[in-house]
């Protein structure tokens, strides 16, 4: 069985879609365990900016950047299932 500590993100995760063609994709070789921890301080930080988006004068701001907060989270954890849905590789 293979250790959750040493998965690797296959980088194969586009993101942020302009005119159908992806801007960014995640990196290959990033720990599973380091992109999982990155995609929870992102979803944080997005959470409370939908929070604050309820008093602010400008809550389109606050939406825009929660929006592509949850973008990158989400491909970190889409390249992450990619990693844990893999067949395991025989020895």
């Amino acid at each position: 069985m293979t250790n959750l500590l040493d998965l690797k993100l296959p980088g194969l995760t586009h993101f942020s879609f302009q005119s159908n063609q992806a801007m960014f994709r995640t990196n290959r070789g990033v720990p599973v365990v380091a992109a999982l921890s990155h995609a929870s301080h992102l979803l944080h930080i997005s959470k409370l900016l939908t929070a604050d988006s309820t008093i602010s004068r400008d809550p389109d701001l606050h939406a825009y950047a929660s929006q592509y907060l949850q973008e990158l989270s989400k491909a970190l954890i889409d390249d992450v299932v990619k990693v844990l849905d893999a067949p395991p590789v025989s020895h």
